[in-house]
């Protein structure tokens, strides 16, 4: 297990080394290829975003897994620690650059975040009012976003699949499917 969290630790390192070259706008872009990805407190505007994000999407995979009848601190791949969702961040992983990192970097490159809804204080970067009921209306969007199922071949939002993905958890743990095949990004 340790040589599986040392090498997602190596693989997020270099995702995250290249982040900002997606992001369009190049003082937002150099504020977080300065800072890196960095959590408590989010430094720039683009941490700031993926933590929110990454935060709401936990809370929706919390939900879905409670929609399937599962506990989600019991986890399989993250450490289940009091306090911990391990499950809930199992299941978010393949959605992670879906949802959270697409819509941050889609969101800045849109212009729909913007400096006005960013504050800097010396505890680090905070959503503004504004910003945080613009990001609200974004990820709201995002959630209700229909994709084509890659193994179903059916169209459905992403927050019915991470329905959809709970369920085949309870399914595979039920011993009433053979085996779990997640959505994976092309």
């Amino acid at each position: 297990m340790d040589s599986i969290r040392g090498h997602e630790g190596q693989a997020a390192a270099l995702y995250f080394s290249n982040f900002a070259t997606m992001v369009k706008d190049e003082a937002l872009a150099n504020a977080f290829d300065e800072n890196g990805r960095q959590r408590r407190p989010p430094p720039d505007p683009v941490n700031t975003c993926l933590s929110l994000a990454y935060s709401m999407l936990t809370h929706e995979c919390v939900a879905s897994l409670r929609t399937a009848r599962l506990e989600p601190s019991i986890g399989a791949l993250h450490v289940s620690r009091p306090g911990r969702p391990a499950l809930a961040l199992d299941l978010m992983e393949p959605f992670r650059p879906l949802i959270s990192d697409s819509l941050t970097i889609s969101a800045f490159n849109r212009g729909e975040l913007r400096d006005g809804h960013f504050h800097q204080t010396a505890a680090g970067c905070m959503f503004t009012d504004a910003g945080r009921k613009a990001f609200f209306g974004i990820y709201g969007r995002r959630m209700s976003e229909e994709v084509t199922h890659p193994v179903f071949g059916y169209r459905l939002s992403y927050r019915r699949m991470l329905i959809l993905h709970a369920r085949m958890i309870a399914a595979w743990f039920n011993r009433e499917i053979p085996s779990l095949s997640f959505l994976t990004t092309r």
